[in-house]
């Protein structure tokens, strides 16, 4: 079985250095995918606020959020799941080595602010745990014809989903391309967690997909691997 994929919003970073900007000029957020394959229908990094992106399902995909069955999030970055609690019904999946990460990393935070004795930091950082606690490390194979892809580096534990089908093999990517710009002059995003892990992935991702749903851009073909 082949799994289908559709944009529902396309993302943008707040700053493109390939169009000469410098500085932050735009709220960034991430492309918002839907995977689609028997009766799972999963959302990849519901990015914009829930008042944005439940309408956006409905133009998009006909569908409401009670029908998502999983969010899969390509990584744990808060500009990646802005809508997440508008999908309490699904299962929220992310890569192991993403969540583990993080999550010590928010709990040493969260250690640090209670020290401080700084009680709104404490609340912040505690509604970050608790959504990673929230969430369960997604299986090597999500569905039929939807499968894991680590693309590490952008953070500590960046995956896509590579969705092989008998014409050609598509890559939802995340950060790991972030645009179609930084696919074609061969660069991964900055800042990133692991630059050098971070090109290896890049490089995969070149060698692998027909097409790739970029992070912050739309879904494009590679053109060097159609050459």
């Amino acid at each position: 079985m082949s799994a289908t994929v559709r944009v529902i919003s396309i993302g943008t970073m707040a700053a493109n250095p390939h169009w000469g900007e410098r500085g932050a000029v735009r709220p960034p957020h991430a492309t918002t995918s839907l995977v689609v394959s028997g009766a799972a229908r999963i959302l990849v990094d519901p990015s914009l606020p829930a008042q944005a992106l439940v309408p956006r399902l409905a133009e998009r995909a006909g569908i409401g959020p009670d029908q998502i069955t999983h969010v899969f999030l390509t990584c744990l970055s808060p500009t990646h799941r802005r809508g997440l609690l508008a999908f309490e019904r699904a299962q929220w999946l992310v890569s192991e080595r993403e969540r583990e990460t993080i999550g010590v990393q928010l709990i040493e935070k969260l250690r640090e602010a209670q020290e401080a004795g700084d009680e709104d930091l404490v609340q912040t950082i505690g509604q970050e745990v608790a959504v990673v606690q929230r969430t369960t490390s997604a299986p090597d194979r999500l569905a039929a014809g939807v499968d894991l892809f680590p693309l590490y580096g952008a953070t500590p534990g960046c995956c896509g989903l590579l969705l092989p089908s008998a014409g050609s093999t598509t890559l939802i990517a995340g950060d790991a391309v972030p645009t179609v710009e930084h696919l074609e002059a061969g660069q991964v995003i900055s800042p990133c967690y692991d630059l050098e892990s971070a090109r290896e992935s890049f490089t995969e991702a070149v060698e692998i997909a027909d097409w790739i749903v970029c992070g912050r851009d739309n879904m494009v073909p590679n053109q060097s691997r159609r050459i």
